[in-house]
């Protein structure tokens, strides 16, 4: 208590409560917590080990699940480490910077993993409708700049948000009830005026996740039509097949993602403990999710990884 009075007076630090209301249950909720982050860490670990060690699966859409599993981990390792020293050590405090730092960090991946997906849907897109010209529509070359366009517009995009937030005038009672730095959430710390911090925080959020969304959207629009003009039933469903994974990661990823930031922004009568434990699931479970459903979706995938453990 003495090291939480301590810290609680420092003007430099932010106190971060955890779950306000399961203070009790933090070492309990903390056990599928740690479970799931170690899961993802190695699952996608694991995708990396294998898709740079074989040859053959230096592709476009390997590539494109290199980068998926490189923003997983960022998303998750941004945000768990602090958390779960929060519920195990009860180690609270966090510097301003620290705080700033790990709210760019968990956004920035956050939009990057966005963009990959529109990128990756696009690559569903000329493989079922445009096939005999994929391989020189989408080059690794290709593929590689569109992931440094999608993290380029990430920083671009939130780099502002420490930047300004860095500026304000912060209240004495420097309390966050929530296990990480959310934006909104530090954002509440301020006594000075935060309108263009909000105003920005709902551009990232209708617009650019909108544009994604819609670019998605447009993308399995055009896939649809294509087969649905095959004639061929085993065509038919093996173009089908091609998009399920996208879709399921999809699904894993926006889902959770509009849920909190809807309820963190509009949703009053939702109960604190639900929006934080949904906006930590948000970070845990698309990463531990994503190599799985890849992995079984994927026969090349699954084929090269299920190598490894025969050799052991």
């Amino acid at each position: 208590m003495a090291a939480f009075n301590l810290t609680h007076s420092d003007p430099s630090t932010f106190i971060l409560m955890g779950i306000p209301g399961l203070e009790a249950a933090h070492i309990w909720i903390s056990i599928p917590f740690s479970v799931f982050y170690i899961i993802g860490l190695l699952g996608n670990l694991m995708v990396l080990f294998v898709v740079v060690k074989e040859q053959t699966l230096h592709k476009p859409m390997f590539l494109l699940l290199c980068m998926l599993a490189l923003t997983d981990i960022a998303m998750s390792t941004s945000v768990m480490p602090k958390a779960l020293c929060v519920f195990w050590f009860n180690l609270k405090g966090i510097t301003v910077g620290g705080c700033l730092t790990q709210l760019f960090f968990l956004h920035a991946s956050s939009m990057t993993h966005s963009a990959i997906l529109v990128t990756m849907a696009f690559d569903r897109y000329v493989a079922i409708c445009n096939p005999l010209r994929y391989a020189t529509i989408l080059t690794n070359a290709r593929i590689a700049k569109l992931g440094l366009v999608g993290l380029i517009r990430a920083v671009l995009f939130i780099l502002p948000i420490p930047l300004l937030l860095s500026r304000q005038p912060f209240c004495a009672n420097r309390i966050i009830p929530h296990t990480h730095c959310e934006h909104m959430a530090v954002s509440k710390m301020s006594c000075g005026d935060t309108t263009v911090n909000r105003t920005h925080g709902l551009v990232i959020t209708f617009v650019v996740i909108g544009s994604d969304l819609t670019l998605i959207a447009l993308s399995y629009g055009l896939i649809i039509r294509a087969v649905l003009r095959i004639s061929q039933k085993e065509a038919h469903q093996k173009a089908l097949n091609t998009c399920t994974a996208h879709i399921c990661v999809m699904l894993t990823t926006y889902t959770p993602f509009l849920f909190t930031t809807l309820t963190h922004r509009f949703g009053q009568g939702v109960a604190p403990h639900v929006h934080i434990i949904l906006a930590n699931l948000y970070f845990l479970l698309s990463p531990m999710l994503n190599p799985i459903i890849y992995g079984v979706k994927t026969k090349e995938l699954r084929d090269k990884v299920g190598k490894y453990p025969c050799r052991m």
